[in-house]
């Protein structure tokens, strides 16, 4: 049996640019204007980060901090139109049917995590979940991933990591961990492939039907 790592943003809720949107407003607050494809592209980036990568190590020494405190806020004001991706809680459930561990893997707000986790009704289905306070850096660094295992108390060689996008693909092997991906972040099959995954899917819906396929294959 396997342990499972997923990602919740862009995997599991449908996320990815409605945080991107609010990158932009955050940003745009203090005059720096970028094109929301270029935000998008960085979606799945932690925002220890996402800030630096875009708009400079300057930038972020002075504004870094007031940015991400404004993105917090300006998605919470369009979280309530976040919903989970069909297919996400039977990915979840068939999982475990088949007596995987599973592992929920995010640096969200724990706020925000409290949201979702209410949304796809996983509390009581999963092994657990980290959130940002179980983490310094972000990904694509290995530390979510890392603290994923020590939560299910597994080795590298014995966990897959499920994402959405490069990052996750980018953090999993990084953390020597194999990775499949699914389209539902908005990056293409190579990209997702690229940055090392072993199998890709349209969607966790998808995935599902596939289980036994591809997770047991560590």
């Amino acid at each position: 049996m396997a342990t499972a790592i997923l990602d919740i943003d862009g995997t599991l809720v449908d996320t990815n640019y409605h945080h991107a949107v609010a990158w932009y407003r955050a940003f745009r607050t203090f005059g720096f204007v970028l094109p929301l494809w270029r935000i998008h592209r960085h979606i799945g980036m932690g925002g220890d980060q996402l800030v630096a990568a875009l708009a400079g190590e300057g930038f972020d020494r002075e504004h870094g901090e007031a940015v991400r405190a404004a993105e917090k806020v300006l998605y919470v004001q369009l979280i309530d139109e976040v919903q989970p991706f069909t297919g996400a809680r039977e990915l979840i459930s068939t999982l475990k049917g088949e007596g995987h561990v599973v592992v929920l893997a995010s640096s969200a707000k724990p706020e925000e995590l409290e949201h979702y986790l209410t949304l796809l009704d996983a509390r009581s289905l999963v092994d657990g979940w980290t959130d940002s306070g179980d983490v310094e850096k972000t990904k694509p660094e290995p530390d979510l991933v890392n603290a994923a295992l020590e939560k299910a108390g597994a080795k590298p060689k014995d966990a897959v990591m499920i994402g959405d996008s490069t990052w996750d693909c980018l953090a999993a092997e990084a953390a020597k961990v194999r990775s499949i991906g699914v389209l539902t972040g908005g990056f293409s099959e190579q990209e997702l492939r690229d940055a090392g995954a072993a199998e890709v899917f349209e969607s966790v819906g998808e995935l599902a039907k596939h289980v036994n396929e591809v997770v047991v294959r560590v």
